[in-house]
């Protein structure tokens, strides 16, 4: 009996033997990793065994390179992957280790329901903790905040952050709130905006995380930006990154010259409504930019050429100025998901 695949989907790895890092369908299954250059593939490029092997996450090494995490196996060989967003990859992380507890216990895996209760265990799962901070009713609203003569957008207080946890009831104290705040600052859940927060932030506070109102955060994918005279690295962004981040994730996609398709990871804003895609092996800088304002968007089931793609998972983008684009999810799921975010962003968006 083959080994059940628990989880599969784009990731970008590490080379072994250059520092060179390329986009690989990655599939986990109950004793082992496998990678291939094509999710198409019939043979693996790769494959790492889980057991005995050793989990690092997050893995911060590599500078300006997010959401990385590293496997160790028993031969001390290290494989580096990196997902495309903080939820990927702590999904990623979760059933890597319980695959490999699973192996050490004997068991075979089975998943539990994803049902989270509000109150958190002993243990504190971060993750949880952050998808209920985002919660559009119920988590930390997202303000536009002035200070030195600079507004800061799309972030919220330190002392707003431990109010919440308070009052959510998910922390006995003030106290309590400070260190699991700190945690998630140091675990790249919360980014520090300004000067006083980045200063905590650096070492130079007692706490790496404030709890002042005069301390700045904010999500890392919340589409955050400071206006003004700015004396800090914090980025003015352009008017077409303003938009508050509603989905994100890899995809294939048509290149329009050489009609060659290739991994990209895309970025979904509304408000204004736009698509940046990017080289996920490569730097922040996106390739290009789909402005949805007005736009159809549809399943397809032959693709340019003509070949049939019952199974391929096609839909196209036709923007207002009538320009085509060709996109292809993993599964038919994921196809409809991202043509009702595009949606919905196309009717609300600028």
């Amino acid at each position: 009996m083959e080994p059940k695949r628990i989880r599969e989907g784009y990731l970008v790895k590490k080379g072994s033997m250059f520092n060179t890092w390329k986009p690989m369908w990655v599939v986990l299954l109950e004793d082992g990793i496998e990678f291939y250059k094509k999710k198409s593939d019939n043979s693996p490029k790769g494959m790492i065994p889980l057991k005995g092997s050793t989990l690092t996450s997050p893995y911060q090494d590599f500078g300006k390179r997010m959401f990385v995490l590293k496997i160790t196996t028993t031969k001390q060989q290290e494989h580096f992957f990196q997902a495309a967003f903080l939820e990927e990859r702590d999904a990623w992380v979760r059933d890597i280790k319980k695959a490999i507890k699973c192996i050490e216990g004997g068991q075979k895996f089975a998943r539990k329901s994803t049902r989270r209760s509000i109150r958190l265990p002993e243990t504190i799962d971060l993750g949880a903790l952050y998808l209920s901070m985002k919660d559009p009713e119920k988590g930390i609203k997202e303000l536009n905040l002035e200070k030195d003569k600079k507004i800061f957008n799309h972030c919220f207080t330190g002392s707003g952050v431990i109010d919440w946890l308070v009052f959510s009831n998910l922390v006995r104290n003030r106290q309590e709130g400070l260190m699991i705040s700190s945690s998630l600052l140091s675990e790249g859940y919360l980014q520090p905006a300004g000067d006083l927060s980045k200063s905590a932030a650096d070492g130079i506070a007692e706490n790496p995380f404030l709890d002042n109102p005069d301390a700045f955060y904010y999500f890392p994918d919340s589409g955050f930006f400071c206006e003004g005279n700015s004396s800090d690295d914090d980025t003015i962004l352009k008017e077409e990154f303003r938009g508050v981040i509603i989905k994100q994730g890899c995809l294939l996609k048509q290149g329009h010259r050489r009609k060659n398709w290739k991994v990209r990871k895309f970025i979904l804003r509304e408000d204004p409504a736009y698509l940046h895609y990017y080289d996920p092996a490569a730097g922040e800088d996106p390739l290009g930019a789909v402005h949805l304002r007005g736009c159809v968007v549809t399943s397809v089931e032959s693709s340019t050429d003509g070949k049939k793609s019952d199974e391929e998972n096609l839909f196209e983008i036709i923007t207002a100025d009538e320009v085509h684009y060709y996109l292809q999810a993993a599964t038919p799921k994921e196809r409809t998901e991202w043509i009702k975010a595009i949606q919905v962003a196309s009717r609300t968006g600028k």
